[in-house]
């Protein structure tokens, strides 16, 4: 009976400590009334160019992001400049970004909320609305510059979700 009581009180304990499956997305970036379209994994990296500021001293500043989008282990498309997103079935989302929540640590760049600015292609993004970033390790900017025009390649991966 004592083991039987044990198990109980760990088996009411793991929700406590086991990992959410899907992310809560904070409110700032949330969109209740979006249906999911796609949901992909991303690696690559967020690149940064050392530039003068807006006071003339050299600071990092953010350039473009270039990352594989991967689906249950199949690179299927990519992520550039843009922001843009491009499938392999031929189909593109542009978007601007409209709203940030901050990321689980100082090294990990914030999530995003972003509107669709532009559209190519017919394919699982051509009615793509809204895109969230969510889930996101790394890719935020360490350390001083000191060369202008150097450039600097800090790996990230995170989610992407696409909605309309």
């Amino acid at each position: 009976m004592g083991n039987c009581i044990k198990l109980l009180a760990i088996v009411a304990f793991l929700p406590a400590i086991a990992p959410s499956a899907g992310a809560q997305i904070p409110a700032a970036i949330a969109a209740p009334e979006k249906t999911k379209v796609l949901e992909v994994h991303a690696e690559g990296a967020q690149i940064y160019e050392c530039k003068p500021g807006s006071d003339g001293k050299l600071t990092w500043q953010f350039r473009e992001p270039i990352a594989a989008l991967i689906l249950d282990g199949k690179t299927i498309g990519r992520h550039y400049l843009g922001p843009s997103w491009e499938l392999s079935d031929g189909s593109t989302v542009s978007g601007k970004v409209t709203a940030r929540a901050p990321a689980a640590t100082p090294k990990d760049i914030p999530w995003l909320k972003l509107d669709a600015s532009s559209h190519r292609g017919s394919g699982q993004l051509s009615d793509t609305t809204t895109i969230q970033r969510i889930k996101t390790k790394g890719g935020a900017m360490e350390g001083a510059c000191t060369t202008a025009g150097a450039l600097l390649s800090v790996p990230y991966s995170s989610e992407y979700v696409f909605l309309r």
